[in-house]
């Protein structure tokens, strides 16, 4: 089996639109700190009865329809989340029971604003031993959730969203002549010694309580720039392409000087980089997925495109993904 193909990708926000301006009505901030420093000008916000796994399902229903195939031909859903709806079961298990498609695998991937990255590669391997046809690959947070909204260096950086592609297995003989479609590469990296810089102080195990996010931004700016621009030389050696090859780099969008800074050490146009956070904020899981699915509908990103997905999230975890669509 070659890389799998992308068939559809589909995403979903909460209704709510929180700007700057409403927050500097609620914090000590304002809409020009936020900007100069990241950014952000608006993000979207979960409210009663949107929840990650509702997001999930309605970001999958899209791409299931972008796809043109049926719920029911889902041999495998991976959900990218550190939001989940429960401590257990997956909430990868409800996206299944609400599409239809029970009997299949389904589970929960954690690894933070990485999340995306760890569950495609895993699915793409999956898809390689033969597991099944079809995978359904989520990114969906309500990090809103877990935000501590006295702590105004954190709590204007995050928003709510999901995304998620449909992949589907494909044999050499399927893939065209010419150029190789699919995933071609990816490469995943963890460091927990990194641990105390991005992480939320609670859980079932230790506090017997969900916690608040806490991260030293500072330094999560350092090693962001230097883990990204690594694991993405890595891609583009294991795939045998140099960076003028690439058609559109769609990264994790967790603040748009980390955008910038990686683009440049790469020596990547920034016209080549797909960029959302102004308007989505950092959705963690989902933020990948969802600017993918941004710029695919909005005709970017196009058939026969090499497009270089990346991210860096607390733990440390990082990875990149090039794919040919």
């Amino acid at each position: 089996m070659t890389g799998a193909r992308i068939l559809g990708s589909g995403s979903a926000l909460p209704d709510r639109v929180v700007t700057n301006a409403d927050l500097a009505a609620q914090i000590d901030t304002s809409d020009e700190w936020i900007v100069e420093r990241t950014g952000i000008r608006q993000r979207h916000i979960a409210g009663e009865g949107e929840t990650t796994s509702t997001l999930a399902i309605a970001a999958a229903r899209a791409a299931i329809a972008d796809a043109g195939i049926e719920a029911s031909s889902i041999d495998l859903i991976i959900l990218a989340t550190a939001t989940p709806d429960n401590t257990f079961p997956a909430t990868a298990t409800k996206v299944q029971h609400a599409l239809g498609c029970n009997g299949g695998v389904a589970f929960d991937v954690a690894a933070v604003c990485s999340g995306f990255l760890y569950a495609l590669a895993t699915a793409d391997s999956l898809l390689k031993t033969g597991l099944g046809k079809r995978a359904l690959v989520i990114g969906a947070e309500t990090f809103s959730r877990i935000l501590d909204w006295e702590d105004r260096t954190t709590c204007v950086l995050f928003g709510d969203g999901a995304g998620a592609i449909v992949l589907e297995a494909q044999g050499a003989s399927e893939a065209p002549d010419s150029k190789l479609s699919g995933i071609l590469a990816s490469r995943l990296h963890a460091d927990g010694a990194q641990h105390d810089l991005l992480y939320v102080d609670g859980g079932p195990s230790t506090t017997q309580t969900v916690g608040h996010l806490r991260m030293k931004g500072r330094e999560v700016f350092r090693h962001a720039v230097v883990n990204l621009a690594s694991v993405l030389n890595e891609v583009i050696e294991d795939a045998g392409v140099s960076s003028a090859d690439i058609d559109w780099v769609v990264p994790h969008q967790a603040n748009a000087r980390i955008l910038d800074a990686t683009a440049k050490k790469l020596g990547i146009p920034p016209e080549k980089v797909i960029v959302t956070v102004d308007q989505h904020a950092n959705t963690s899981a989902a933020s990948v997925p969802l600017a993918f699915d941004t710029a695919r509908r909005d005709g970017r990103i196009k058939s026969g495109d090499l497009v270089m997905f990346e991210a860096m999230g607390g733990g440390f975890t990082w990875g990149a993904s090039l794919v040919r669509l």
